[in-house]
């Protein structure tokens, strides 16, 4: 991005403060969604969590998430990549589990990132967790539909820590990159965790098959910064929106497809700490925000992951309308965030267990809305 833009951009955060999207100005009907699967933990399956959609030729939907084993529900617990199967737009699902990939790392395999490339293959990505030191982003391919799938390549090879790429993350843009953003905590020569990540976006230019790592992303002192994702906008621009603390989401851009990047600001979406994601609607050329949209004002549940809440912008994020809970249980958890378009529809799915009963990340909800009755609200 050019100094000019970056101070435009500046300027326009700072003028625009007074209309930052916080909760106050949120619809709060409720009636936008319907909930219909719910992942709930259960014998030898303490969590259900971070999962991706992928639209299959014959028309089904395959969902695909970290089906935890054992009796721990922690991020280091053990854990497989399972799915389940819709063959009518999302509305039902089956009722049992396929095993996708086996516990490959010594710890567990989670956060699924599934993806069509331009070529017609089918991407699966996953983060390949052994240790605290030895976590990394690795994908397998299919040209049959899901139905098997290839070795796994290591997408990260010239560094060696402890790296977090979120479920749904990985975009291609229009040229055929590949792009990912993650966020390091431990390095083979420091694994001291550190709450901060250190932020960078990997890209491929053969499909996947080997990755490249764009400049770390400069961040602001005192600002502690995870979980990155990516997002195309119309100007030819990459925007990373960034989980960050501070009481709202930071973004940084590149201009030349993720090798550089801006220094992090803080941006318009009034959130915890707590990753959101924002996606463009194929249908409309829109974007869609889904994300905690908490400004802290309200005490009973600030610094809480509620309420769920979708917004749409028609300038590439430069504002955002339509804001519409979809959960708002203050005891609720909702995080994670998986966005699917399929047709005249928008399937989600999110961690939503409950602060009291403790089951925060345990519980993945699967919902279906129609793309037109957001619009209307």
């Amino acid at each position: 991005m050019s100094h000019k833009t970056g101070l435009f951009a500046m300027l326009l955060v700072l003028l625009c403060s007074s209309c930052a999207v916080n909760r106050n100005a949120t619809n709060t009907t409720g009636t936008l969604h319907t909930v219909v699967m719910k992942l709930a933990p259960g014998a030898d399956n303490p969590r259900n969590s971070e999962g991706s959609f992928i639209t299959l030729k014959d028309g089904r939907i395959l969902f695909v998430y970290s089906r935890y084993t054992g009796k721990s529900s922690s991020d280091h617990a053990p854990a497989y990549l399972a799915g389940r199967y819709s063959a009518d737009g999302g509305k039902t699902w089956s009722a049992n589990d396929i095993q996708i990939v086996a516990q490959e790392g010594d710890m567990n395999v989670m956060s699924v990132s599934l993806l069509r490339l331009r070529n017609g293959t089918i991407a699966l990505f996953y983060l390949r967790k052994n240790s605290t030191v030895d976590c990394i982003p690795v994908v397998r391919f299919s040209t049959d539909e899901a139905r098997t799938w290839s070795a796994p390549v290591d997408c990260i090879t010239d560094q060696k820590g402890y790296f977090v790429l979120n479920n749904d993350r990985v975009i291609q843009l229009a040229d055929g990159r590949l792009m990912m953003a993650v966020a390091r905590h431990t390095t083979a020569s420091d694994p001291k965790w550190s709450g901060t990540g250190a932020l960078f976006a990997y890209y491929s230019d053969d499909n996947g098959k080997t990755w490249t790592s764009g400049k770390q992303v400069a961040t602001p002192a005192g600002i502690v910064t995870q979980e990155p994702g990516l997002v195309a906008l119309k100007d030819g621009r990459v925007m990373m929106f960034i989980r960050a603390s501070g009481g709202t989401q930071y973004v940084a851009y590149s201009g030349d497809r993720g090798a550089t990047w801006s220094r992090a600001e803080p941006y318009n979406l009034k959130s915890p700490l707590s990753p959101a994601t924002i996606e463009r609607i194929p249908s409309t050329g829109d974007l869609l925000a889904v994300w905690n949209n908490n400004d802290g004002s309200d005490p009973a549940i600030k610094d809480k992951r509620t309420p769920l809440t979708v917004a749409l912008s028609k300038d590439d994020g430069r504002s955002w309308t339509h804001i519409t809970n979809l959960e708002a249980d203050p005891d609720g958890w909702y995080c994670y965030i998986a966005v699917h378009f399929y047709k005249n529809a928008v399937l989600l799915s999110y961690c939503a267990g409950s602060q009291k009963a403790r089951t925060h990340l345990s519980v993945t909800d699967v919902s279906r809305f129609e793309l037109k009755k957001l619009y209307k609200q």
